[in-house]
């Protein structure tokens, strides 16, 4: 038997609070142009990140290739990557569990 209105409205208001509530990150791509030492500096200087964890991300972006360097609300996450274009780094968001 087919769902209801209700049944159906139950269904993606639920479908809908999951979905907002799955956070979003903000990933850094490595790239043949910036120098290591400037990627951190980024880091340690928009982020706060000490000198370690800055270097540690800097690290996984270079060894990995990319590193997630932020998660939160998907606006937050835009900002971070606009933020790290004016730095001149490849950035994007995407869903944390993507």
């Amino acid at each position: 038997m087919p769902d209801t209105l209700e049944q159906m409205d139950t269904r993606l208001e639920g479908q809908l609070r999951d979905a907002l509530a799955t956070p979003w990150v903000t990933i850094v791509w490595n790239d043949p142009v910036n120098l290591m030492n400037y990627v951190a500096f980024v880091f340690r200087s928009y982020f706060g990140y000490s000198a370690a964890e800055a270097d540690r991300l800097m690290l996984l972006v270079h060894n990995e290739g990319r590193a997630t360097v932020a998660s939160g609300n998907r606006e937050q996450m835009e900002r971070h990557v606009a933020a790290m274009h004016g730095y001149g780094l490849q950035a994007s968001v995407a869903r944390e569990d993507a």
